[in-house]
């Protein structure tokens, strides 16, 4: 499953450059799949809708880091543990039980990121 930040988070900003997906952002900042990726043209995100991977995404929250599910990997085929949570001084990345994703699943999503 994908990581998430609660709350709890106090904007350190250490967990983002630890992302090798760039999956995290800084609260109010739009989002795009090509973020950090070397994937192109059309992308279909978990939900089912097609975009286009340079189109700019309305930030998932205003306050505080994020994370895209549509692009965490949960570090797999990276390292052997998410490293957002790893680094993070409040304990505030934890699992999403949204978004349940198997290993496979996990490792072709990062694959189709990093094509």
């Amino acid at each position: 499953m994908a990581i998430k930040i609660t709350d709890e988070c106090i904007n350190c900003g250490a967990c983002e450059p630890e992302c090798p997906n760039n999956a995290i952002y800084e609260g109010g900042v739009e989002w795009a799949i090509s973020d950090g990726t070397s994937v192109n043209g059309a992308f279909t995100l978990m939900n089912g809708n097609v975009v286009d991977v340079h189109f700019k995404n309305e930030p998932i929250a205003v306050d505080t880091y994020y994370i895209v599910p549509d692009k965490c990997t949960e570090c797999q085929g990276f390292h052997e543990e998410p490293q957002c949570a790893s680094v993070c001084p409040v304990d505030c990345c934890v699992p999403d039980e949204m978004y349940q994703e198997t290993v496979d699943e996990l490792m072709a999503k990062k694959d189709k990121l990093h094509a």
